[in-house]
């Protein structure tokens, strides 16, 4: 193993971009120590269009050079700059090296119903088996499907596709690169070789000229352009692809001492999985829809993409529209003076996707399954906590049975991290310690790969020692054990009845 150079004192830039905030992070290393550094935050937000929903990446990319521009003026001189982003939207580059139009988003609908035409050429199960991914409405395949069902101009001339990460590095540096984490999100990414499976494209009727070769985490993409460069007076600073899709630069910085242990990336996403070294794809796996995403070191993020936060960030802004703004620890206070267990709704419901109302979303899904109807703000926020729980536990379930290695403990990481509350309902649901933080991993761990890629640390074990030694964590035990044991069995039996309802 490479050891780390701990004389040396580097500082690493990133940009860690999700669907409602961005924000520029300075990682420093200095005496084999690592300290963070937020010195830029921005909004983010899906725009709609005619009726279509898109990314602003002029918007982002104007906020990273704020970003660039608030190092110089803090006299910070990083080594380099990486980039992670949600995964699965990318945008069209055209043969002129052009951006063709705004990158269309994922939770736009253009995608219902195509996943379902591509099963009548291409057998579901044959999807799965090339690439391990789970079957999702909005994954790439299936929107350059929609895109050219629409006869979408900027994809009728793309000489390329560039996912959200690379897009950004491209608008920074003038280069192209297709980074692995963020492209095995696609689903078109054969697991085993970690390159584009371009006969699956063939056969689905997408052009393989514009999926480009993959490269590794830790692969130098350029410096920024000369213009930017003199723009922001931050000089010539690489930028390297880090593991461009943010849960794989989350998980790289899970302070774990051994394999033996599940992680939540909790967010408006919570993805739920393990880390194993080779991609898990069987009909067992196949049956429960779990996917093998790509990680750091050849490594497979095998997971459940589950519908987190997103439907509490969704009722609070309903909330904050009829003039009650609450914060954080008023949401936490709220959810604890709730009865527990009255109501239950699975995250994952398409009910809940983009509903015009999430808080009236949640009220009908408890209508159609018989149950206690939220009354207050207080009660639909126990709801939403006490449900991802339980979708917790499903999960967890799940993924015992087909896991390589025991599982012993949950690893929370992420902005979720932080709400003690959800830690403690999730220990009791899945019945396990949970070890909650580092709430910035995936920021640290875009740092510790671009830190890795100067020579500063070794493998992602000596990556994650570094990291325990500094990172704020908190122990939570499982409590309430028959309770909850009680409300599970409830959480199957109003799944089970919603199913029945829509059948």
């Amino acid at each position: 193993m490479k050891q780390p150079i701990t004389m040396k004192k580097a500082s690493f830039l990133a940009f860690d971009i999700g669907a409602t905030s961005g924000r520029a992070v300075i990682g420093t290393i200095a005496d084999g120590k690592l300290t963070t550094e937020e010195i830029h935050r921005f909004p983010n937000a899906i725009k709609e269009i005619d009726g279509k929903f898109y990314w602003d990446i002029y918007h982002i990319f104007n906020e990273l050079k704020k970003g660039l521009a608030e190092c110089r003026a803090k006299g910070i001189e990083p080594e380099s700059i990486g980039i992670d982003t949600w995964g699965v939207d990318f945008g069209y580059i055209a043969k002129d090296g052009s951006i063709a139009g705004l990158p269309r988003a994922y939770r736009d609908p253009y995608t219902n119903g195509v996943k379902e035409e591509l099963f009548k050429r291409i057998p579901r199960k044959e999807i799965y088996k090339r690439t391990g991914i789970q079957f999702m409405d909005f994954n790439s395949l299936y929107q350059l499907l929609a895109a050219k069902k629409e006869e979408c101009e900027a994809m009728q001339n793309a000489e390329r596709i560039l996912f959200m990460p690379d897009l950004f590095a491209y608008m920074l540096t003038g280069k192209m690169v297709c980074e692995y984490t963020e492209a095995s999100t696609s689903q078109l990414v054969n697991p085993e070789t970690k390159q584009f499976d371009k006969e699956l494209a063939e056969k689905a009727g997408i052009e393989p000229k514009i999926l480009m070769h993959i490269s590794m985490p830790g692969t130098l993409i350029g410096e920024l352009t000369d213009e930017i460069a003199e723009e922001t007076g931050i000089g010539k600073i690489p930028v390297y692809a880090v593991a461009g899709h943010d849960t794989a630069s989350a998980i790289a910085a899970i302070p774990a001492e051994d394999e033996n242990f599940a992680f939540l990336s909790s967010g408006t996403w919570s993805l739920m999985g393990i880390e194993c070294e080779s991609p898990i794809i069987n009909e067992k796996t196949f049956s429960l829809n779990l996917t093998n995403e790509g990680g750091i070191d050849g490594t497979t993020c095998f997971l459940n993409n589950i519908t987190g936060m997103w439907l509490l960030e969704q009722c609070r802004k309903e909330w904050e529209k009829s003039g009650k703004e609450y914060s954080y620890d008023e949401i936490i206070s709220m959810a604890g003076s709730a009865m527990p267990f009255r109501s239950l709704v699975n995250p994952n419901d398409t009910m809940f996707t983009n509903p015009a109302s999430m808080e009236e979303a949640i009220k009908e899904y408890c209508r159609i399954t018989g149950q206690h109807v939220p009354e207050n703000d207080a009660e639909t926020i126990r709801t939403i906590f006490e449900s991802l729980a339980m979708c917790y536990r499903h999960t967890v379930e799940s993924i015992k049975e087909v896991s390589p290695h025991r599982i012993e403990r949950l690893h929370i990481i992420g902005g979720g991290s932080r709400n003690r509350i959800m830690n403690q309902f999730a220990s009791n649901a899945v019945g396990m310690p949970v070890v909650a933080g580092p709430a910035e991993a995936t920021a640290i761990g875009n740092c510790m790969i671009q830190a890795r890629a100067a020579g500063l640390a070794g493998d992602r074990w000596e990556m994650r020692r570094l990291i325990r030694e500094v990172a704020e964590t908190e122990l939570f035990t499982p409590a309430e054990t028959a309770e909850w044991e009680k409300a599970y069995l409830q959480y199957n039996r109003i799944l089970e009845n919603k199913i029945q309802q829509t059948e």
